[in-house]
């Protein structure tokens, strides 16, 4: 990150498109500053005022005014150019040249699935937040799910995520660190304490306008390899980011709903459009989105067995999955494996035990009970 980049994004007249397209022709930010004014008229034929206000360094000063801002805040700046900066973001066309994250940057290397919906949300569809991000947790180990920390599904989407263990990044439309709507500054909190982020691309300098959550819209599009829609009605925010990700050649997906509820009208209509792709199950998202090539096989039990093994926690279902194709395995063996201190370990073999999942046998040997079909 160079002073140049922030005060890129502050050029009078340039845009988000035309910045994009200076960097197409010149490569970096500091090389389109150390342009001549020709080059920025004739070779990237801007318009002369927008390149005079480009050539003339007026926003440097702003830049390192920003850049200030950001150490004061801890707020951290990524340039387009930059190594960590979303390399799936970066390829839609009108990706932003600076994002500002409060958070793991790690959290943008994983599997990205961006959740959105209606801010009127239902039971059903709160319900429905929590059993798919349970059930996608269980099913893919680096998981991250990117919404907009609004009210109704998006918030129902970042708790849910808190519960099971699944790292989240919230789009915000404002400059941070603080978060809008301000009633969810301490889950934006639990997000960044959790290993997640909360991101946006608007500096401190910004001057907000209503038009700024669509823009951000497009940011929760890009950042995601797939769009989920739980609840929509039949017009706002979700609908636009799925416009969003449609053009992005993202996969989109929406929940059904009841015909009758007005929550549901946007997923319905999406469905029935062609213009989404049903959505019932957690398997279905993995199944739409391709994750199921790279991913072990989820066990088939008989209905004897499929009780107890739901009753699992999740790192117990994986310490079931150490066994392999071995019916015994001794502590050392599972300890090795799994990761878990003899300790943890210990608990979750006592809780296997009482739920008739494995026994003990002697020798500090554990016996797998439950068998896939």
């Amino acid at each position: 990150m160079q002073l140049e980049d922030i005060a890129l994004t502050m050029v009078p007249g340039l845009g988000i498109k035309g910045i994009v397209h200076l960097l197409e022709c010149f490569g970096s930010a500091a090389d389109i500053y150390s342009r001549p004014l020709r080059d920025l008229v004739h070779q990237a034929r801007l318009r002369e005022d927008v390149a005079r206000n480009v050539y003339t360094h007026e926003t440097l000063g702003r830049a390192e005014k920003e850049m200030n801002y950001c150490r004061k805040h801890h707020i951290l700046p990524v340039a387009s150019t930059d190594p960590e900066y979303p390399q799936i973001m970066r390829e839609t066309p009108d990706y932003p040249h600076v994002i500002y994250v409060n958070g793991s940057l790690d959290v943008f290397s994983k599997h990205t699935l961006t959740m959105v919906g209606t801010r009127e949300a239902t039971t059903y569809g709160r319900q429905m937040c929590n059993d798919l991000v349970r059930d996608l947790g269980e099913r893919i180990p680096d998981l991250c799910i990117v919404s907009g920390l609004a009210f109704g599904i998006d918030a129902a989407v970042h708790r849910a995520c808190l519960d099971y263990d699944v790292q989240t990044v919230a789009v915000v439309a404002n400059a941070l660190p603080s978060v809008t709507p301000v009633e969810h500054s301490a889950l934006a909190d639990d997000i960044v304490a959790r290993g997640g982020a909360v991101i946006t691309e608007l500096h401190s300098q910004t001057k907000q306008n209503g038009s700024l959550f669509i823009t951000r819209n497009r940011i929760m599009a890009a950042l995601g390899y797939g769009t989920l829609v739980v609840e929509s009605g039949a017009s706002g925010g979700s609908l636009a980011t799925v416009n969003f990700a449609d053009g992005y050649n993202r996969t989109v997906m929406a929940v059904p709903g009841r015909v009758t509820d007005r929550s549901s009208r946007g997923t319905n209509m999406l469905i029935r459009n062609r213009k989404a792709q049903l959505v019932l199950s957690a398997d279905d998202i993995v199944s739409e989105m391709m994750w199921d090539f790279d991913l072990p096989s989820k066990p088939v039990f008989t209905d004897k067995s499929r009780e107890i093994y739901d009753s699992l926690l999740p790192v117990e279902k994986e310490l079931l999955e150490c066994f392999g194709d071995s019916d015994t395995l001794s502590v050392n063996d599972l300890a090795i494996q799994s990761g878990l201190n003899i300790g943890d370990l210990s608990a979750h073999l006592m809780s296997m035990e009482i739920s008739g999942a494995v026994r003990q046998l002697p020798g500090n040997i554990y016996e797998k009970l439950l068998h896939a079909e």
